[in-house]
């Protein structure tokens, strides 16, 4: 159960193109990305953060090929993933070749920095040969110099104008199948590239705030661009870059798309942030729950307040919803009774040393019963 949508500005028309089976722009579903920390040449150790990667919800995973053990190691990475993956390539124009033929599903590149249009006919015919589609990545740390000298520094324009530059080079070498990506860490400068960049060109875009910092400082800044860009109807596919566990990162991801209504996937917990009147406490409940839920794939929204000021008419919007009961907050012993809705409607109570345990059972046996409907509906 959700609350009604509120209408939102119509979503960019781009082309559509396919990082191995999943697709990118268009009217397919925004997807989430990020990328491995693991020395890539150790395939045991990069095998298995992928494989964490998708178990969060990343639809593609990117991967490090600065050297030739790197694109060496890539074939069985690929084999082994249950992802498309993306190569990151810089400079070295043989590792381009190199990844595209051990079956990389798309490549993060640069035409302008990977040599003479020679070294970017081989990587462009490497890609045509192989079916993988690239990604245009624009950086405002990197910039060419030309155009740093030009306009005077990383601005928006600069940004629009080196993926344009790039975008050309592909274009002159009849290749189509691309996305292109304009981060900064500055949040006003990445949004006023990519918006420059989407009244420019129709090709899908890939949204990031990069280098954005630590779990917190990088959540908030991601937040705020990537939300106000999606709130738009810009982008295609994005990446949070955190300074952390990578798997956050895909958490982060999820949880913008869910909060901006576009996508579902997984536990929504709705709570509130406790006050005096809270008769549970409510922050540890919601800790708990969230380690213990996180293993769900199924979209479910559930809420968690802690009194009746709020609680009846949040928990009527979601599928499953706790209410804290009784009066004078939250008791020395922390015993108590609460009430339980199920869609919406007040069905049963819970004790306070319950509520993990009995919230943890209820949203399993609901996803079991929603995966049962989807695969019934399936076979019809």
């Amino acid at each position: 159960m959700t609350a009604t949508a509120i209408d939102r500005p119509p979503r960019r028309v781009s082309r559509k193109i396919k990082v191995g089976n999943v697709e990118v722009g268009g009217d397919a579903p925004i997807t989430v990305q990020s990328m491995t920390n693991t020395l890539t040449s150790d395939v045991h150790a990069t095998s298995h953060q992928i494989s964490q990667l998708a178990v969060a919800g990343a639809d593609i995973v990117r991967v490090s090929c600065p050297d030739e053990a790197s694109t060496a190691a890539f074939k069985s990475l690929v084999y082994e993933s249950p992802v498309p993956l993306v190569a990151d390539i810089h400079f070295h124009y043989r590792r381009g070749i190199e990844a595209a033929v051990a079956g990389a599903a798309c490549l993060r590149i640069n035409p302008g920095n990977i040599g003479s249009p020679e070294r970017v006919k081989e990587v462009v015919q490497a890609a045509k040969d192989h079916g993988c589609s690239m990604r245009i990545g624009v950086n405002a740390g990197s910039l060419e110099k030309h155009l740093l000298e030009k306009h005077g520094g990383p601005t928006v324009q600069a940004m629009v104008d080196s993926a344009l530059f790039h975008a050309r080079i592909l274009e002159d070498n009849d290749f189509f199948d691309f996305k292109i990506s304009v981060k900064a860490s500055n949040v006003a400068l990445a949004v006023g590239a990519y918006r420059g960049l989407a009244a420019a060109c129709d090709y899908p875009l890939h949204l990031g705030i990069t280098e954005a910092g630590g779990m917190i400082g990088g959540t908030v800044k991601s937040s705020v661009g990537l939300g106000m860009l999606l709130w738009e109807g810009i982008g295609d596919t994005l990446r949070v870059s955190l300074a952390t566990d990578p798997v956050e990162e895909v958490k982060v991801g999820w949880e913008i798309l869910k909060s901006l209504d576009l996508r579902s996937r997984g536990v929504n917990i709705i709570a509130c942030p406790s006050c005096a009147r809270q008769q549970f406490n409510v922050p540890q409940t919601v800790g708990e729950l969230e380690k213990r839920l996180a293993h769900i794939d199924v979209p479910m929204t559930i809420s968690i307040i802690g009194c009746v000021v709020n609680g009846p008419g949040e928990a009527k919007l979601t599928d499953i919803g706790l209410t804290g009961g009784g009066k004078g907050g939250l008791t020395a012993d922390g015993k108590g009774t609460h009430l339980v809705y199920l869609a919406g409607q007040a069905d049963h109570k819970v004790e306070s040393e319950d509520i993990v345990e009995h919230i943890v059972e209820l949203v399993e046996r609901r996803a079991a019963e929603l995966r049962a409907a989807d695969t019934a509906a399936a076979a019809e």
